[in-house]
């Protein structure tokens, strides 16, 4: 998988909420915002993809260019949608969006951290 175009990343790093629950860090090797453990949005790729509520999942994938993300073909993440490219290019409309993906991860249990391995 190709890395993130460097504007893009400084889109999302430009747009992305903070707070004292949120994190940054990677995942799938690309930037994402953790709530409380959870995932709420991220990179991937061109992709920009967010973790939505049902009906604002059902509500974004109504919109053209929207999709369930997939990090592998036939592989669907079905709380997340990739925003349309036309959404990129509208910060407005991008915090809207992060905005409603940081109250959804808030509201899902945190997750807890998992024990370190053992040197079997």
């Amino acid at each position: 998988m190709p890395t993130s175009p460097q504007e893009l990343v400084d889109l999302f790093n430009r747009v992305a909420p903070t707070g004292h629950n949120i994190v940054a860090k990677r995942m799938f090797g690309f930037p994402a915002l953790f709530v409380n453990g959870n995932m709420a949005s991220g990179l991937h790729g061109e992709d920009l993809m967010v973790r939505l509520s049902p009906e604002d999942r059902s509500n974004l994938l109504q919109e053209e260019g929207a999709h369930l993300f997939e990090p592998m073909p036939g592989r669907p993440m079905k709380e997340y949608v990739v925003l349309p490219k036309t959404k990129l290019s509208d910060e407005k409309a991008l915090n809207h969006w992060m905005g409603k993906a940081i109250s959804f991860a808030a509201s899902l249990p945190p997750k807890e951290k998992k024990a370190p391995k053992g040197k079997g």
